[in-house]
C-alpha cells in the first residue's frame, strides 16, 4: 500500500497544506463550493479545542445559549457600519415553503443584532447586567477565495456576546477575553501568539475597538487566530439596548462579542507540522498515543496483541487517549508512516522481543528518527507516557517560539520592513496615520497584524514617513 509522499513544505507549503488536511482524514471538500466536510478526526480535534475554551469560559461565569441562524434582513441594516463589512459575504433567503418571503432571510454571519434584538427585550435594569453568554454554532461568509479551515463559506466558531452597565466593564471584559484566548493558544495549542489591538482598517465591522491574537505560521506569514471586540454602545444603540440604572435614569448598555473558530486547526497544522504530515499538540490530539504491534507469526501475534491490548486499557484507566492499530494487511513501517502524518504525539512500538525483556519502544512525533525513541518498562508505560507528553508539549511550543523570534525583525526603513515581510513579521515604529497604513499594504502586501500590548518604552519615527510614532505595529503577510 505504498502513499504517495507529501510535497515537502519548501517545495510548495501551499500544496503541503492542502494535501495533508485531505489525507490526515481531518476534512474534506463539499459538493457546494467553498464548504468543507470535517471528518471524524478533524471533528475530535475540534471537540478537544472546543472543552478547552468552554472550560475557560464558564470558570469567568460565561453560559452557553442558542440563537437561530436565520436572521431578518432588516436585522442586518440597522447597524450601518456592521451592514457596510458584511453586506458583501451575506447569504439571504428569498424563498422558504415554496412561497416569496415577505422579508427576506439572512444566515447568520455573526449574531450581534438577532442578540441585541432579543436583548431589548430582556435587558430592563441595572440589576439584569452583566449578561455574559457564548454559544458553539456554524456562520456563513461568501467568501470567493476559500481554504479548508482557514476560509470557508461555512466555518464553525464560538461566538461570545455581552452586556454591562459601564464601558469600564465592557473593556475589562474584552481584554479578558483576549487573554483567555492567548492563555489557550500558547498552554494547549502550544503556539505562542502576539496579542494585540487592531488598527481602524482592520477592527471588525461595528466595533470601536479590535483586539486579536497573531501567530506567525511555518512559511512566516501571520493567521489571526482569535478576535475580541468592544462594541462600545453601536449595537445597543441601533437595537435599543437600555437599562434604568440606579438613579432611575435609562441608560445604553456597552457590549462586547469575540470568537474563535475551526482556524486555529489550520494554525496548528502550519505552525507545527513537518514534511512527514501533521504534529499534534499532546493537550489537543485526537489520540495521544497509539499502540503498533509488530510480529510475523500467528503465535508472535497472539503474545504480542495480549500485552498490547493491556498496555491500551492501563493508558486509558489514566485518561491518556490511546488508540491499538489491529489493521490487518498493512505493515508496521506502513502503519508507522500513517500515524507519524496524522500526528499522533507518541507511538508505543511493542514486538515479541520487546515482550521478551516486559519492555516497550516509545517514539515522539515531535523528534523523527532515532534521537525521538526510547524504551521503558511495560510496568512504567502510563508514568512515562505521562511525562513525554508533558514534555512534548512544552518542546513544541519553544520550538515555535524561537522559529517566531528567529523570523521577527526590527525594521526602521521602508526597504527593510519589505524585505522582512518577504517570509516573516516586520516590528516597526507606526505613527498611527491610515494612509501610512495603506501605502505599506499596497507596496509590501503585508498588511498592520496589531499593535501589540506589550510596548517597549521607547518611541522613534514612523517606518512609512519618518513622523514621531510611540508604538510598534506588527506588519506581515497573512492567510
Amino acid at each position: 500500500m505504498a502513499e504517495e509522499k507529501l510535497p515537502t513544505r519548501a517545495q510548495d507549503f501551499s500544496e503541503w497544506y492542502n494535501q495533508l488536511v485531505i489525507k490526515a482524514q481531518l476534512a474534506d471538500y463539499a459538493p457546494v463550493r467553498g464548504c468543507m466536510v470535517v471528518r471524524p478526526y478533524g471533528w475530535a480535534l475540534w471537540e478537544n479545542i472546543q472543552q478547552a475554551l468552554d472550560r475557560r469560559f464558564k470558570a469567568t461565569g460565561h453560559q452557553n445559549v442558542a440563537f437561530p441562524m436565520l436572521i431578518p434582513r432588516s436585522f442586518i441594516d440597522k447597524e450601518k457600519s456592521h451592514v457596510e463589512g458584511f453586506s458583501p459575504e451575506l447569504a439571504v433567503v428569498t424563498i422558504g415553503g415554496g412561497e416569496e418571503l415577505a422579508e427576506p432571510l439572512v444566515i447568520r454571519p455573526t449574531s450581534e443584532t438577532i442578540i441585541g434584538h432579543m436583548w431589548s427585550k430582556w435587558i430592563q435594569s441595572y440589576r439584569d447586567l452583566p449578561v455574559l453568554m457564548n454559544q458553539w454554532n456554524s456562520v456563513v461568509r461568501w467568501e470567493l477565495r476559500t481554504k479548508l479551515f482557514l476560509r470557508t463559506l461555512e466555518f464553525y466558531w464560538q461566538e461570545g456576546h455581552t452586556a454591562h452597565a459601564t464601558r469600564e466593564e465592557a473593556e475589562a471584559e474584552t481584554r479578558q477575553m483576549l487573554d483567555i484566548y492567548a492563555d489557550f493558544a500558547v498552554n494547549d495549542a502550544a503556539i505562542p501568539v502576539i496579542p494585540g489591538r487592531k488598527s481602524d482598517a482592520e477592527k471588525f465591522a461595528g466595533a470601536e475597538t479590535t483586539y486579536s491574537i497573531e501567530a506567525m505560521m511555518g512559511d512566516g506569514k501571520a493567521l489571526q487566530s482569535g478576535t475580541s471586540h468592544f462594541l462600545g454602545q453601536n449595537f445597543a444603540q441601533a437595537f435599543e439596548v437600555r437599562y434604568l440604572d440606579q438613579t432611575g435614569q435609562l441608560q445604553h448598555c456597552w457590549t462586547t462579542s469575540w470568537g474563535l473558530s475551526t482556524r486555529i486547526i489550520g494554525a496548528i497544522i502550519m505552525v507545527h507540522g513537518d514534511d512527514q504530515g501533521l504534529v499534534l499538540p499532546p493537550k489537543l490530539a485526537p489520540y495521544q498515543a497509539v499502540i503498533v504491534p509488530i510480529f510475523k507469526t500467528d503465535e508472535e501475534k497472539a503474545t504480542v496483541i495480549e500485552v498490547a491490548r493491556k498496555i491500551k486499557a492501563d493508558l486509558a484507566k489514566s485518561e491518556i487517549r490511546v488508540t491499538l492499530d489491529e489493521r490487518e494487511g498493512m505493515s508496521p513501517g506502513w502503519k508507522f508512516n500513517d500515524w507519524e502524518m496524522r500526528g499522533v504525539p507518541v507511538r508505543i512500538e511493542l514486538g515479541p522481543k520487546d515482550v521478551a525483556k516486559q519492555a516497550a519502544v516509545l517514539a515522539r512525533r515531535d523528534r523523527p528518527g532515532r534521537e525521538g525513541k526510547i524504551s521503558v518498562a511495560l510496568g512504567d508505560i502510563v508514568t512515562s507516557v505521562a511525562s513525554l507528553l508533558g514534555e512534548i508539549q512544552k518542546s513544541m511550543h519553544d520550538r515555535a517560539l524561537a522559529f517566531r523570534q528567529a523570523n521577527t525583525h526590527a525594521t526602521a526603513s521602508k526597504d527593510d520592513l519589505k524585505t522582512a515581510v518577504e517570509n516573516g513579521f516586520a516590528s516597526a515604529f507606526w505613527c498611527g496615520s491610515p494612509d501610512c497604513e495603506a501605502a505599506i499594504k499596497e507596496e509590501t502586501r503585508a498588511t498592520m497584524r496589531c499593535i501589540p500590548m506589550d510596548q517597549p518604552a521607547d518611541s522613534g519615527p514612523c517606518v512609512y514617513c519618518a513622523k514621531p510614532a510611540t508604538s510598534r505595529a506588527i506588519f506581515a503577510r497573512a492567510y
